[in-house]
């Protein structure tokens, strides 16, 4: 397994919106593999394809206090929505950033395994807040677009003079 580069925000490529998998094969498998290293080292809660510039409808979480649930969805499409929910939210691609967003507080979701079996799963609470954030990513949207445009404009101006530091 190979731990990959974490796109930040603003890169552009965090915006390009990724296509559908199409070939489930060994290559699927190791990304998948490489996916779960990389966000477990970061630390995080959960990995699209596109923070780690590979533009394809796929994505990792473990929700688990004890990081021993993974889940990987492969062309995931949410299906059903039911209620509001605010909930604090960071993400890998905005280190440091912390901000409040509205999402659905329960879901369901059909997706594709890496074996190319489709499921459905039925999710609430954090695990339903994960799955609509990374699917944002896999559409080119950030959790700051749910944010008023200062807010924006705010962490990226902080997140671009903090990698200007580190030049």
């Amino acid at each position: 397994m190979t731990l990959r580069d974490i796109l930040h925000h603003p890169d552009p490529r965090l915006r390009k919106r990724a296509q559908p998998v199409t070939r489930f094969d060994d290559t699927l498998s190791v990304l998948i593999d490489d996916m779960f290293e990389t966000m477990y080292a970061a630390p995080g809660i959960g990995l699209a394809a596109t923070q780690i510039d590979v533009h394809q409808r796929l994505f990792v979480l473990d929700v688990s206090a004890e990081k021993n649930a993974p889940l990987h969805l492969v062309n995931p499409s949410i299906i059903k929505t039911e209620g509001r929910f605010e909930s604090e939210e960071g993400c890998l691609s905005v280190p440091g950033i912390l901000e409040t967003v509205c999402r659905a507080e329960k879901i369901e979701v059909r997706a594709y395994d890496r074996k190319n079996t489709k499921f459905e799963l039925d999710a609430e609470g954090l695990l339903a807040v994960c799955i609509q954030h990374e699917i944002d990513h896999l559409n080119g949207k950030l959790f700051v677009d749910y944010l008023s445009g200062l807010k924006r404009n705010r962490i990226r101006r902080k997140l671009e003079k903090e990698r200007r530091q580190l030049l």
